[in-house]
């Protein structure tokens, strides 16, 4: 249905829509009568009338509805699709063309717009275009005789018509006559016809069916469920086949992103991965184990599984896989993949800080190894520690649901709404709780109740925020905390007023339902699946086309309904649902 007949139906009462039909009818009329002169007087009534109609009902419409609004409810849902933007140099973002471009073209060191990473479409791509290539290959020769003969049928008809009005009774008999002789020569000549033509057609067919089988039976899809960022890499984890594989791209230095020899017979490892390449997991039943979960740090990489427990690999110099420290360690080319045993069964979700990991259980208890320095641990000290141990404190007894952590400073939400936090406070993000700028112990962050319940919380390298169950935002620490230029800092956390949301007069049920947070920006989901950021920019992780800090929410132009994000330290990817 045309967009004009819509905004017709969608601004006038019942009396109206019964009444749009025949508007519609006698404009259509109106416009026979033109082409036919009968009566060029009324033609010119009726179509003056039908359009007066409507422009009156399609100014009521606009008048109740934007066509913003119009768009987004009736957009129609296709694949998801995976977008990427940032700093693309160390491959984080997955596109193999930015660092080997085609000739005559230079590198791309930053993308700074939402970019589709095609590598996990490239085969449904492929598979689409011979779909296409095949229906309007055969549809034309399956349906060429019959479109031959509708056509004679139609020229038979409308020349009678013209002839009746035109020219005598006698000429309008002979045409009449002709016309069928021509009919029956080319009927005739369209079954001998037919008969070389489909029997050569329908062997076409059978082969072309036995490719597009072989075609389907060797081609393989990918369908991304998950993402995890790290410092300069991304993990990616897809259905494959039946099955689950978890996919590396970036930065691989320490191993991060898993073991990646140049070729089976050299020694020599890949440092870079420019797009993503298959990790290798050492599972006792591969096709039937699940990762829930995962994560990534400044260079380790932490997996949980449903049924195998939690494997570790890449940096572990403080600890942070959950291994026993070895000194002089070579990390690079380093194959090892370990299992760490010390976890409960129920173990949830993993989280990975800077240079430390966090592990969530089904019961709501905490366990942490790796760097301590600042206290990120929550064990009481300020040691590396390369055994998971439970974190106590003021979260001993309470449960826990969710963590978040990007760099040393920990931020913890229980079911009640109540906020715990420990780790890094040199930047005041822990200032409700103490004057010290290492806290080594959670703590309960005394948040005023005005605030409303907490749903959700995001923490990085020096900013902080949470969101409430009413989808309001708010932020606190030292940064780019989405306040304006002239507010850096606070210790307390301040809201961010609705409307940089995208909530207006019109729009009143708009609010964010996700928030997320990187070491030095901010991004936020709304319900209607629009995405704002803010923070720094240095290197396009915003993805507004250019490179300057952004000190207020504003939209990112994702083509797509956003449907989750994620945050690294310099680069963002999102899961979308494009537009039709």
């Amino acid at each position: 249905m045309h967009f004009s007949h819509l905004k017709i139906v969608a601004g006038i009462g019942k009396t109206g829509k019964l009444f749009v039909p025949l508007v519609n009818i006698m404009a259509l009329a109106g416009k026979l009568c033109l082409l036919c002169q009968l009566n060029h007087k009324y033609s010119k009534t009726v179509h003056r009338f039908s359009s007066t109609w409507k422009k009156r009902l399609i100014k009521q419409e606009e008048i109740k509805e934007t066509v913003y609004q119009f768009t987004v409810e009736n957009a129609t849902k296709l694949n998801e699709r995976i977008y990427v933007w940032g700093f693309a140099a160390t491959g984080a973002l997955g596109i193999k063309s930015y660092l080997r471009p085609q000739k005559k073209q230079q590198p791309i060191s930053c993308m700074n717009r939402p970019a589709q990473l095609k590598f996990f479409d490239s085969n449904r791509m492929k598979v689409n275009f011979f779909l296409y290539f095949f229906f309007f290959s055969f549809f034309p020769f399956f349906f060429f005789p019959f479109f031959l003969f509708f056509l004679f049928l139609f020229s038979f008809f409308f020349f009678s018509f013209f002839s009746f009005f035109f020219f005598s009774f006698f000429s309008f008999f002979l045409f009449s006559f002709f016309s069928f002789f021509l009919f029956s020569f080319f009927s005739f000549f369209l079954s001998f016809f037919n008969f070389f033509f489909y029997y050569f057609l329908f062997y076409l067919f059978l082969f072309s069916l036995f490719f597009l089988f072989i075609f389907f039976l060797f081609l393989s899809f990918f369908l991304v469920q998950n993402v995890a960022c790290g410092y300069g890499f991304t993990l990616f984890l897809a259905n494959h086949k039946g099955s689950q594989e978890v996919l590396g791209t970036g930065i691989n230095t320490d191993s991060q992103v898993g073991y990646h020899p140049v070729d089976h017979k050299s020694e020599r490892y890949l440092n870079y991965i420019i797009e993503p390449a298959k990790i290798d997991l050492p599972l006792l039943h591969p096709s039937k184990t699940k990762v829930l979960s995962m994560d990534g740090g400044r260079a380790h990489t932490v997996l949980l599984t449903d049924t195998e427990g939690v494997f570790s690999f890449g940096n572990n110099a403080y600890g942070q896989c959950g291994r026993s420290i070895i000194e002089n360690e070579k990390y690079s080319g380093n194959a090892t993949i370990h299992k760490i045993k010390e976890l409960p069964d129920d173990v949830i979700e993993v989280i990975c800080g800077q240079d430390h990991t966090l592990f969530l259980t089904k019961t709501g208890t905490v366990y942490s190894c790796g760097l301590g320095s600042d206290g990120q641990t929550g064990l009481g000290h300020y040691q590396s520690i390369g055994q998971a141990s439970q974190v106590k404190g003021a979260i001993e007894g309470e449960k826990i649901v969710q963590i978040a952590c990007s760099g040393d400073c920990v931020l913890a939400l229980s079911d009640k709404g109540d906020v715990f936090g420990w780790g890094n406070s040199e930047y005041n993000q822990l200032a409700l709780i103490t004057d010290h700028t290492q806290v080594n112990v959670p703590k309960n962050i005394p948040i005023s109740a005005s605030c409303g319940k907490i749903i959700k919380v995001a923490s990085g390298g020096s900013i902080c925020g949470f969101l409430n169950e009413s989808g309001e935002v708010f932020t606190w620490g030292y940064g780019i905390l989405g306040l304006g230029p002239n507010v850096q800092a606070t210790t307390t956390p301040t809201k961010l007023p609705s409307p940089l949301f995208g909530a207006n007069e019109i729009d009143v049920g708009k609010k964010v339902v996700n928030l997320k947070c990187g070491v030095y920006h901010f991004a936020a989901i709304t319900n209607h699946g629009d995405l704002y950021m803010w923070g720094k920019n240095k290197f396009g992780n915003l993805g507004f086309a250019h490179h300057k800090d952004q000190f207020f929410p504003w939209r990112v132009s994702v083509p797509s309904e956003v449907l989750d994000v994620w945050c690294g330290v310099d680069h963002t990817v999102a899961r979308c649902l494009p537009f039709s």
